[in-house]
């Protein structure tokens, strides 16, 4: 299979992960509502999310590059020192799991020191059971390198969607018996069930297990130069979020999960444009990373995609945002209060739709031209700027504070990131990146004056949420495809341009 329909499989499957994620979310919906035990459970979930990204992130981004180039050179050897890595990475997330079993009880409510007397006795069990089989899920995370690095990279999207889909199944099956913690057991039972899905296609291309404890000295010393770096910037995002939910617990009944459903909605665009169009733009610079002119051009296109894409997104979820939660999750145990609750949160949360688009073709220039340093010294100022705006907000806004919270951070960490790309750019970039940013604004405003007149002086607002969707969503196509064409041709010629190019791919 060639490697652009490799990548469009990677595409279909991660969107399908994503949205199984959706399908999980909306039976914990349906089955529990939103209250102390899934606040239990999504704090308990926190632990999990940080030991995914430290081996998704931190780990594998060293891992990977550093096997895939020695193997090349010496495929024996860096196949033993890779062996040995796994082994002591796996045995040192055994030590870390019975030291984690052992003072959940501790730990737990010092992290999360506001949770009600109902909350507390659920988190610190399921984050016990979790961590009995945290060194399950860093095996699960170092498998996926070793597939990448075979160019085998359908198991790996299957793995993650087992872990996700067995959630929900255990939740539909087992909840009147086992409760909250079936979500749990649905997960480890998904996530081993994966690793024996990736060890069967790699044993099928030829890789085996070795007992091998020693690693190379010059490869060893490599790989823990390269991993520090990396490990800590993986956690800054897992620490932001420990302090958000955190300042949570202390609000009100249900509003872990109330922030869990509203990020779990502002990442789907992300999801999509990191998977489809960003791939294109990704590829263009880094063929371009040495004429500075092209550079600027992909760079300007990068942000004016993200920018048309994403801004619409942003103001339709303003539009429509309370009727996708009530389809999505307002069923069983999921009250109208609670759809409510979640929007409020999503509202705030709205502008982060944008800003992590933006950050994505920011950052990654950045990483094109070596200054990672300079985004992890940024990416760490946002930990005492976060816990800071919390502290602030959480007692004037309740829990949508720590919405408005993270949106207030992204801000900074894309306008921040933005200055340091800037400063090596010619002058007239800057201007014409403000001209852009006015222009999207007036063909959003011009797609959603016309719908929010419609949903106030229509009785459109009184139909069955779907039905609303299906009548506002084509619209707002309608209307901001119109207003592209009218008020910003050249964008509207640069999406019909990139669409053609990502069809002419497949």
């Amino acid at each position: 299979m060639s490697l652009k329909k490799t990548a469009l499989w990677l595409s279909l499957l991660a969107l399908v992960v994503k949205f199984a994620g959706f399908l999980r979310e909306s039976v914990i919906a349906n089955q529990f509502g939103a209250n102390y035990e899934t606040d239990g459970y999504v704090l308990a979930f926190s632990f999990i999310t940080l030991a995914l990204a430290m081996i998704s992130g931190g780990f594998n981004n060293v891992f990977l590059p550093l096997y895939v180039k020695n193997r090349q050179e010496n495929p024996e050897q860096t196949e033993r020192n890779a062996n040995a890595i796994m082994n002591w990475t796996v045995l040192l997330f055994l030590g870390i799991s019975v030291a984690g079993w052992l003072l959940a009880p501790y730990f737990v409510p010092l992290i999360y020191g506001k949770m009600s007397s109902e909350t507390a006795p659920i988190a610190i069990s399921i984050t016990q059971f979790f961590f009995l089989f945290i060194s399950v899920i860093a095996l699960n995370g170092i498998l996926d390198s070793y597939l990448q690095g075979q160019r085998i990279f359908v198991p790996s999207q299957v793995s993650k969607l087992s872990a996700t889909l067995m959630g929900a199944v255990f939740a539909l099956l087992f909840s009147d018996q086992w409760g909250i913690n079936s979500l749990a057991y649905g997960f480890i039972f998904g996530t081993i069930l994966g690793v024996l899905i990736q060890l069967f296609f790699l044993r099928k291309k030829g890789w085996r297990w070795s007992p091998a404890l020693k690693v190379e000295e010059e490869y060893k010393r490599t790989f823990l130069v390269l991993l520090i770096p990396s490990l800590l910037n993986s956690v800054v995002g897992q620490i932001n979020m420990f302090v958000n939910k955190s300042f949570a617990v202390g609000t009100i009944k249900g509003a872990a999960t109330y922030i869990n459903n509203a990020t779990l909605i502002t990442s789907i665009p992300h999801t999509i444009y990191g998977t489809t169009i960003a791939v294109i733009i990704f590829t263009l610079l880094a063929e371009q990373i040495d004429n500075k002119k092209k550079f600027q051009d992909t760079f300007f296109m990068g942000m004016q995609v993200s920018l048309l894409t994403l801004a619409p997104i942003a103001a339709g979820f303003f539009l429509v945002g309370q009727e996708v939660i009530a389809f999505v999750f307002q069923h069983g145990k999921f009250t109208a209060d609670d759809t409510y609750n979640t929007y409020l949160a999503l509202v705030y949360y709205l502008p982060t739709i944008v800003t992590q688009g933006l950050q994505y073709i920011v950052s990654k220039s950045m990483y094109a031209r070596g200054k990672t340093s300079i985004i992890f010294r940024i990416s760490v100022t946002t930990i005492a700027l976060n816990a800071l705006l919390n502290w602030l907000l959480v007692d004037r806004f309740g829990y949508p504070g720590l919405a408005l919270t993270g949106s207030f951070v992204s801000i900074y960490y894309l306008v921040v990131s933005t200055i340091f790309v800037y400063k090596d750019f010619d002058k007239k970039e800057a201007t014409r990146l403000f001209g852009l940013i006015g222009r999207v604004a007036v063909v959003t405003a011009f797609m959603v004056l016309p719908l929010y007149l419609l949903k106030t002086w229509t009785p459109i607002s009184h139909l069955y949420s779907l039905w609303q969707l299906m009548i506002i969503v084509p619209l707002g196509v309608v209307f901001y495809t119109a207003g592209l064409f009218f008020f910003y041709k050249q964008g509207f010629n640069q999406v019909l341009h990139l669409l053609k190019r990502k069809a002419h791919a497949k």
